[in-house]
């Protein structure tokens, strides 16, 4: 079909919309990733602006030199490893239940888990319930309040019921498969779109969180890397602790600034990739219907 001049002119506008938008949104991360090798002088000049400026490594040195750094990154991977994995035992176990038309009352605790994603009891009664159960400044604040998001129960829910068939259960419990055995040998097999699509969003949401730490941490030795990261940006305090020279603060501050956050967001941008498919395909099955 011969397109029109009028598809054409259109076409055109698109294209360069859509390019004008993508530089819009990846300028400021190539300007964070060419500033981290750059001298901190030439950022301070503003002479920085589409290539590496003079070329130098001493923010990647001064921060590589920073046991603060190394900490946060341990404390981070485990509370992404652990997190996520209770995570997504909880949601897939607490989803399928609810997606069995013959579980009795589960419209009832749908109401109620739906009913949590609006109101909540707000940060102090839950900041007096973590201290009640003993867990401020441990590992498990950062993991157990936020043990289920109701948001990823509906969405593995509703990739249940449409990808598990009660034909199938049926027939599974013909051959004598109990509910557990289904679930573990059939569903979860079954389920690898949703279960990539789950471990994606808790991963990230471990990696990136840094309020919850804030509010239950005062251990320096267990802060997660993005407070770590938030220190470096706001505190002028902890950049202190950085420099090889205390002289030098003013001009590595920039550079160590921007590395750090490169630093702190490679290991998503590295994983995202082989969870793609995943991912994609979850998030379509999981938003056919509520």
């Amino acid at each position: 079909m011969r397109k029109t001049t009028g598809d054409k002119v259109f076409d055109l506008f698109n294209i360069a919309f859509m390019l004008l938008l993508l530089l819009i949104v990846l300028y400021p991360l190539y300007f964070i990733v060419i500033a981290s090798f750059s001298n901190p002088d030439r950022i301070n000049a503003g002479e920085v602006w589409i290539w590496v400026n003079d070329y130098t490594l001493k923010g990647y040195h001064e921060i590589f030199q920073h046991e603060r750094i190394w900490t946060g990154y341990r404390n981070t991977i485990i509370y992404m490893v652990v997190g996520t994995l209770i995570n997504v035992v909880i949601t897939l176990t607490g989803a399928y239940p609810l997606s069995r038309s013959d579980f009795y009352g589960r419209k009832f605790f749908m109401l109620l888990i739906v009913f949590t994603m609006f109101f909540s009891g707000g940060l102090i009664p839950m900041y007096l319930l973590v201290k009640n159960l003993g867990m401020v400044n441990t590992i498990w604040a950062m993991i157990l309040p936020q043990a289920v998001s109701a948001w990823n129960l509906i969405i593995a829910r509703t990739f249940f019921q449409n990808s598990i068939s009660n034909e199938l259960r049926e027939a599974a419990a013909i051959d004598g498969c109990s509910n557990l055995k289904f679930f573990l040998q059939i569903v979860i097999p079954l389920s690898k779109a949703i279960t990539a699509v789950m471990v994606l969003f808790y991963g990230v949401t471990h990696w990136n969180s840094y309020f919850q730490a804030l509010i239950y941490l005062r251990n320096e030795d267990l802060y997660p890397l993005q407070l770590v990261l938030r220190d470096i940006l706001i505190l002028s305090q902890s950049m202190s602790e950085m420099m090889a020279d205390q002289d030098d603060y003013e001009s590595l501050g920039e550079t160590i600034k921007y590395g750090v956050i490169i630093m702190a967001s490679v290991p998503m941008l590295v994983l995202y990739p082989f969870l793609q498919k995943y991912f994609v395909k979850g998030v379509m099955i999981g938003s056919l219907k509520g």
